[in-house]
């Protein structure tokens, strides 16, 4: 099997020849410790050979000063050591901003990022993903997370009104993005910290909820995969979310309690898994021979029968040692061979 066709069996929850391995997000400073001669990304990902390859849409920054910049979205933000800059401002606070607000034009002709770069290159080789949003991320960077809490109870008119409208903008790009040749389209709304989810279940239900399933419906409707992304104990939603239609579960975090054998064992019937490795502790200060010990217990949990890719439990950011990354790819190709047989090891 081709990387591509090795990700589409475990999608369908089938045994490809081994286990995909795959990260949605790999900071600049781990990969060019690994592959100095890579010319970029995509070219790092060739010659470690992993299965998928992404991007995101491209909202353009206008600079205020050094450190500070405002997207299209009218959102600003803060930049940092790690690759995605915090927000910290956003436009709307009530219903007359909302009123004012115009959001960024999602048939902007730069809005689709790499994306065609990326089809041309590697389509039927690798994956192609395209990392976007539903509803309830973009609501809190343009309210602020504590606003948009505290307005589910105090104006849901107010947030309804707010999700309804980037749910309305992000369907038409992530529509475009599957007719440009997207694969799988990842949704990275984080619902929940590592001791449970931000919202109640009924809030959830509420607000979340449809627009998510509504979202995960268009991407089918255009023949592309959905990937659902969010950190944290998400146990108390997970039966919502996997309701929704989703195909893949990430990243399924261990330190907020989300075992991946205990998912395994609920949904792997229904929706293919991806993760865990830690990336906090173990990726960032263990040894090598800890995260080959890691990897081999969650293939060991997550794989039989196929429907699992393993990668980190959210991204490799600047702080993962290069050779505990590599270590956990090498595990991967060790241990993760169809048919499985990882107790004679």
């Amino acid at each position: 099997m081709n990387s591509y066709e090795r990700v589409i069996a475990a999608i369908e929850l089938k045994e490809p020849d081994r286990v995909p391995v795959m990260e949605l997000v790999v900071d600049p400073k781990v990969w060019r410790a690994l592959s100095p001669d890579a010319a970029d990304m995509t070219d790092f990902i060739d010659k470690i050979d992993l299965d998928g390859v992404g991007c995101g849409p491209c909202f353009q920054k206008t600079w205020k000063d050094d450190t500070t910049f405002v997207d299209e979205w009218g959102v600003e933000y803060r930049t940092g050591p790690e690759l995605f800059s915090h927000p910290v401002k956003g436009p709307i606070t009530s219903i007359e901003d909302l009123r004012a607000y115009n959001p960024p034009d999602p048939e902007a002709p730069h809005r689709l990022g790499e994306l065609p770069d990326l089809v041309r290159k590697f389509k039927g080789k690798r994956v192609v993903l395209f990392h976007h949003r539903a509803a309830f991320m973009w609501a809190a960077y343009l309210m602020g997370m504590d606003i948009l809490l505290m307005n589910f109870l105090t104006d849901a008119k107010l947030v309804h009104a707010v999700m309804e409208m980037v749910t309305e903008v992000n369907e038409i790009i992530i529509r475009r993005a599957v007719r440009a040749g997207a694969d799988i389209i990842s949704l990275g709304d984080d619902y929940a910290s590592n001791i449970g989810p931000l919202m109640s279940p009924a809030l959830f239900k509420e607000f979340i909820f449809p627009r998510l399933e509504r979202i995960v419906n268009a991407i089918h409707e255009e023949g592309a995969f959905c990937l659902k992304h969010s950190d944290g104990n998400i146990w108390p939603l997970l039966d919502m979310i996997v309701d929704t239609g989703i195909d893949i579960i990430n990243p399924i975090e261990p330190v907020a309690g989300m075992d991946i054998g205990e998912v395994k064992k609920k949904y792997g019937r229904r929706v293919c898994l991806m993760g865990n490795i830690d990336c906090g502790e173990l990726l960032s200060s263990g040894s090598v021979e800890q995260v080959e010990a890691a990897v081999r217990e969650c293939i060991l949990k997550a794989s039989s029968g196929g429907g699992h890719i393993l990668c980190s439990s959210n991204s490799i950011h600047s702080s993962v040692k290069p050779e505990n990354f590599m270590a956990m790819i090498k595990a991967a190709r060790k241990y993760g061979k169809y048919p499985l047989n990882i107790n004679k090891e």
